[in-house]
């Protein structure tokens, strides 16, 4: 069997795979969401925080809720990684220093999982698992329960409630991470991933000196970070490394778990809103992207010129060989069209368009699914802004899902596609301009730019991965890309749930002959191409002095 009828298979695979849990994960998803049932376990957890899940919340009120519980999430983690010098468990490892411990804490707590540390040589068991897995967690919980408040902004009318932050994010949690992540865990541990609390042992001898590793509960961690859109590794070659994806089904499992709850929410959507066409219609955008990036990726890494790059079947440096061109392709296109940031090659060695492509797959604002949560929330602000442009188009009142969308709601859906993309350049730009960062570069020219560029996308759109040749590990891109992460995480969600608050406040609008059918084809494909549109008017100057230069200059 060729490589590239290998990718296929895979790929096909994988469709199928998604295709099964679609329906069944979808409608529990909306049961969790729609019950007024609390379980036991839940009912400790609100009297232990001092929460009342059965009070229903404005968006202000919701808000403030998600940024509470995240600030709190920040600063715990900071003072974790601060002590760990004289905590059990820390394998020897010193505190982290202050810089890098706020990068770390607001990239877990942000859903990010940017990592600019060594994890098998930094962080120790306590940090690990009591640190980031239970962010892992949580943070995930936060990106659904926001996707739910705007969900339940298009359900209901006359009333500005979005539920209650605290139950959805208990709910979350209890009710579909951690079953998930407990089954995926014991698949990844019986197929050869390490699960264990055992301290460094030399493993034998490395060109000349000692090779060291540590155990962990690396299986369980793997689980959670690519369930929940996370993507931070045990180890610093992440799921390149046998300890975290020991096998080929192992890669295409772990992709499998990366990208079932952001479709599946989908389904979630179509069953709250009342309408599964209407589902279907914003699944079928998200897998029209997802797939034609796919296909564009391995042609890219596939077609490569140089007789060398023929004989090994395609781009293989930077790949794990046990898993080829085509599951590479496929996992790189996965991580970064969500906000997943795991990797399992370097998209450094990428192609020039290969790694291009990953780029733009989180410019695109991660909605290809996405993230667990803001991808369903980032496809429906673009499917309101697609409503809107088909509104100028016959000179009509734009409406979606019922509900009119006039001044305010295209204001906070304009401000929402517009901070990421600010961030990313306003910060990469900086980083240019001034004389100490540029040093951080592995690579000068188009090559060089892309690093910095890839960074501040990573950081800015929640993403996490790097591009594996800039040296993140200073004082300004620890800063920097710390506050990147912060305002393109949270900035956004402010104005998803004023959106959500201002649409739940509307009563709906009848259905006319006049009425875009947004649940039809057409519609479908004018969201796919308004996304590619604004997109590419956006980033296009700056993808051109980096990977585009670079691809067309090979």
């Amino acid at each position: 069997m060729g490589p590239v009828l290998a990718g296929v298979l895979q790929l096909l695979a994988l469709i199928g795979a998604l295709a099964l849990a679609y329906i069944p994960l979808g409608n529990y998803m909306a049961r969790v969401y729609s019950s007024d049932k609390h379980l036991r376990v839940e009912k400790w957890i609100y009297k232990g925080i001092g929460a009342d899940p059965n009070t229903e919340m404005r968006w202000p009120a919701y808000l403030r809720g998600v940024l509470a519980f995240s600030a709190v999430g920040v600063f715990f983690l900071y003072l974790l990684q601060r002590l760990q010098g004289v905590l059990p468990g820390s394998l020897g490892f010193s505190s982290v220093n202050p810089a890098q411990s706020f990068n770390t804490a607001v990239s877990f707590v942000t859903n990010t999982n940017w990592q600019s540390y060594y994890g098998e040589q930094t962080m120790g068991h306590v940090v690990q698992t009591a640190g980031l897995a239970v962010q892992n967690f949580v943070s995930a919980a936060v990106g659904i329960a926001v996707a739910v408040a705007l969900v339940r902004g298009f359900a209901r009318s006359r009333t500005g409630e979005l539920g209650n932050f605290w139950a959805d994010m208990v709910r979350g949690v209890i009710r579909i991470l951690v079953p998930l992540s407990i089954v995926a865990a014991l698949v990844l541990v019986a197929c050869g991933a390490i699960q264990n609390f055992s301290g460094i042992h030399e493993v034998g001898q490395f060109m000349g000196g000692h090779q060291q590793w540590n155990g962990g509960a690396v299986a369980s961690q793997e689980a959670i970070k690519e369930i929940g859109t996370n993507g931070g590794g045990y180890f610093n070659a992440n799921s390149a490394h046998p300890f975290e994806n020991p096998t080929p089904f192992t890669n295409l499992f772990e992709i499998f778990l990366l990208l079932v709850i952001p479709f599946a929410l989908t389904r979630t959507f179509g069953v709250m809103v009342g309408s599964i066409k209407q589902g279907y219609a914003i699944l079928a955008t998200m897998a029209t992207i997802w797939v034609g990036f796919v296909a564009l990726m391995m042609w890219t890494e596939f077609a490569h010129h140089g007789s060398a790059l023929q004989i090994a079947g395609g781009a293989m440096e930077g790949k794990e060989q046990r898993f080829g061109v085509g599951a590479s392709s496929i996992f790189a296109v996965s991580t970064t069209l969500t906000s997943t940031g795991a990797v399992d090659s370097f998209h450094s060695s990428f192609t020039g368009l290969g790694g291009g492509i990953t780029m733009l797959g989180m410019q695109l604002g991660e909605i290809a699914p996405g993230g667990t949560g803001s991808g369903l929330y980032g496809m429906l602000i673009m499917a309101v802004i697609a409503v809107f442009i088909a509104g100028l188009m016959v000179g009509r009142t734009p409406e979606y899902l019922g509900k009119k969308i006039g001044t305010r709601e295209m204001k906070l859906a304009a401000c929402y596609i517009l901070i990421t993309p600010a961030l990313v350049l306003i910060f990469a730009a900086a980083s240019m301009a001034l004389p100490t960062p540029p040093h951080s570069m592995l690579n000068s020219g188009a090559h060089g730019f892309s690093e910095v560029l890839y960074a501040f996308t990573s950081a800015a759109n929640n993403n996490g991965s790097a591009f594996a040749g800039l040296n993140a590990n200073t004082d300004w891109f620890n800063t920097m890309t710390g506050l990147a992460m912060l305002l393109g995480r949270f900035l956004p969600m402010v104005f998803v749930l004023a959106l959500a608050g201002s649409l739940a406040e509307q009563k709906p609008v009848p259905v006319t002959v006049g009425t875009l059918r947004t649940e039809k084809p057409l519609f479908t494909g004018l969201l796919v191409g308004a996304i590619l549109i604004i997109t590419g008017l956006t980033y296009f100057p700056a993808l051109a002095l980096g990977p585009l230069a670079e691809g067309l200059a090979s």
